[in-house]
Parts: C-alpha cells; sequence; structure tokens
C-alpha cells in the first residue's frame, strides 16, 4: 500500500512539474500563450518548429526559461537537502540552515554588497566594466564561500574526539548563526542606502538575476549534488534507528556524516549564492513528503525534489504576477505559503499529544 501510494505520488510530481515550468514561462507582465512558449523551447534547442515572434523569443529565451530553470534547480537542491538533513539530525523539524549555510552565505552577501558599492565602482572603471555587474559575480562567489566556512565551523564545534555529535553540532549552529547574523548586522549599519536595500533585497530572496550563465554553473554543481544524495537512502533509513544500530549494521557513521554536510553545504551554498536565502522549503517540503508516503528516503528524497521544484516555481509565478509590475521577493511567498502549513501541523502535534 505504502510502495503504490509513494509511485502515485511520484507520477504526480512528475506531471505537475513540467505543468508549473510551462505556467510559469507563460505568465507575466507580457502574458505569453502556451502554444508560444513551447515554440520558443523548440527554436531555442534547434528543433524545427515555426518562428516566435522576437519580441516573446527575447523575453522567453533571455528572462524567463533561465529563472524558471533557476527555480527548479533551487527548489529541488532545497527540499532534498532538508530531508537529507531531517534523516541525518532525525528530526522531521531540522532544515539545511542548522549547518549555518545560510547565515554564513547571508555575512558573505553582506560583505561583496557593501564592498561593491564602494572598492568596486574603482575596479570597475579600470576594468571598463560596470560595477554592478562585478558586485553581481562577487555576491553570488562571497554568499557561496561564508556558507561553506560557516558549515566547516560547525561541523569542527561539533567534532571532538573523531566523533561529531548531531546534538553539539545542531548547538553550534545555532551559535555561529548568532555570529554570522551579528557581524552580517554590522555591515547592514555601516552600509549606504543603495547597500543597504540590496542587503535586504538578497535576505528576502529572488531570483530576478538569473541568466543562462548563471544557470550552467549551478546546474552543474547542484545536479551532483540532486545525484549524490539519493545514494545515501538506505544509509539515512539505517540512521533513522540510531547511529549505534547504524554501526552495527557496518555502516561508517562518522564518514557519512561528514560527507552528507558536505553535500549538503555544496548544494544549499551553490543555491543561496544565486537565490538570496529562500525560507521554508527546506523545512517544509520534506516534512509534508513524509507524512504521504512515510520515512523511506529512497522515495523520500526524490519526491522531495520534485516537489520542492514545483513548490518554488509556483512561488516564483506568484511573485512575479500577484503586484505586477512590481515583483515581490520569492522569500516573502514561500514564508506566508509555508508558515501557515507549519503552524497547523504544530496544532496537529498538540492535538495528538493531548488525546495522549
Amino acid at each position: 500500500m505504502a510502495n503504490r501510494r509513494a509511485r502515485l505520488l511520484l507520477v504526480v510530481l512528475l506531471l505537475a512539474l513540467p505543468c508549473a515550468i510551462l505556467h510559469s514561462v507563460s505568465s507575466g507582465v507580457i502574458n505569453i500563450p502556451l502554444a508560444v512558449s513551447l515554440q520558443s523551447l523548440g527554436q531555442f534547442l534547434g528543433l524545427p518548429v515555426a518562428p516566435v515572434d522576437p519580441q516573446h523569443q527575447l523575453v522567453l529565451a533571455s528572462i524567463r526559461w533561465p529563472r524558471t530553470l533557476m527555480a527548479v534547480l533551487v527548489g529541488a537542491c532545497l527540499a532534498m537537502c532538508g530531508a537529507a538533513m531531517q534523516g541525518l539530525f532525525r528530526n522531521a523539524l531540522a532544515d539545511p540552515s542548522l549547518i549555518g549555510v545560510s547565515s554564513g552565505a547571508s555575512l558573505g552577501a553582506s560583505v561583496a554588497i557593501v564592498l561593491g558599492s564602494t572598492v568596486l565602482a574603482g575596479a570597475g572603471e579600470l576594468l571598463g566594466t560596470n560595477s554592478a555587474v562585478l558586485t553581481t559575480y562577487l555576491v553570488a562567489i562571497m554568499a557561496f564561500f561564508g556558507g561553506f566556512i560557516a558549515t566547516i565551523f560547525v561541523y569542527r564545534l561539533g567534532t571532538s574526539g573523531g566523533a561529531t555529535s548531531v546534538a553539539t553540532m545542531l548547538l553550534a549552529g545555532i551559535a555561529i548563526t548568532a555570529v554570522a547574523g551579528a557581524v552580517s548586522n554590522i555591515f547592514s549599519f555601516i552600509a549606504d542606502d543603495l547597500a543597504l536595500r540590496r542587503i535586504s533585497l538578497w535576505r528576502m530572496g529572488s531570483l530576478d538575476g538569473a541568466n543562462w550563465q548563471q544557470l550552467t554553473v549551478a546546474a552543474s554543481l547542484i545536479g551532483l549534488v540532486l545525484i549524490a544524495l539519493p545514494r545515501y537512502s538506505r544509509v539515512l533509513n539505517a540512521l533513522l534507528l540510531g547511529e549505534s544500530e547504524a554501526g552495527h549494521l557496518g555502516i561508517n557513521v562518522q564518514r557519512v556524516k561528514l560527507q552528507l554536510i558536505a553535500w549538503t553545504a555544496l548544494g544549499v551554498g551553490v543555491a543561496v549564492s544565486v537565490s538570496g536565502v529562500i525560507g521554508f522549503v527546506g523545512l517544509i517540503v520534506p516534512h509534508l513528503v513524509r507524512l504521504l508516503i512515510g520515512p523511506d528516503h529512497r522515495r523520500l528524497l526524490p519526491a522531495s525534489a520534485l516537489l520542492g521544484a514545483s513548490l518554488l516555481v509556483v512561488s516564483d509565478t506568484i511573485a512575479r504576477t500577484l503586484m505586477a509590475p512590481v515583483e515581490i521577493p520569492i522569500g516573502i511567498v514561500t514564508a506566508l505559503l509555508g508558515a501557515p502549513f507549519f503552524i497547523s501541523l504544530l496544532l496537529q502535534q498538540r492535538q495528538k499529544l493531548a488525546l495522549l
């Protein structure tokens, strides 16, 4: 019964994701017919299709297709990494941000944005390049390395005597998040008005800067994570029994922890560097999938990736169209969608405890 329900969910999600993608690329300030969107994709791929109106092709090929595909990648990555972290921590309320990636990335981005408004202005003149372009790339690079360095600190603080304590890592993550947040606030305090606005918008999350070059780099790295994590499904299932039990089954628990943390740091670091901080996807999606098909990570991980991708594509569509031509930061949309669901879960848990 559980297997049939899991297969049914996977089929539904596999059908829903293309529908969400096509609706997203067709919707916006300029509404484009669905058939034209498909023709545009075929034209971009070099298929023998009818030519598309140049204005529509420009909007689709330069803006909407890379942005929507970036939403697919980021949503799938955040959701799958969230499922992996919940399995590693054996806590359905765990989130990738617990290992410090998001806070470290936020600090790195804040440093880059403040530097971009001062130091890079002169560098742009010397190189004959717009300083805004240099700042955009620097923000992505600094966000990635900031997240990775924060993760290393959390891991080292949680490791003692060659063994890593999940509980200690959780506390270390909270501490590093607090420190990174404090330093980020210092940079926000000294930033000028323009830099402060950019920092605020980056922390709310946005995909408006997505382009094919960014998408190619993100796809190559996130693709590795999406391929690697499902290979740990059986190990994560064993860890649900406890670390000692998993060790008795022949699993090198310490090595598995390091590998899972490294893959998650890579995936979330890349995702956050190109989209800013987007909350609730890595927390809510795995929890919802687990309620529907159970905790078996062989199905939980791919189903979470598909649902996370669809959720972020839908959220980005809402962000672009709800108050068009004004765009809402996507992090606000995911929070508005995720918070009520999270509250309902808490109320259900409270009712179950009351019955006990």
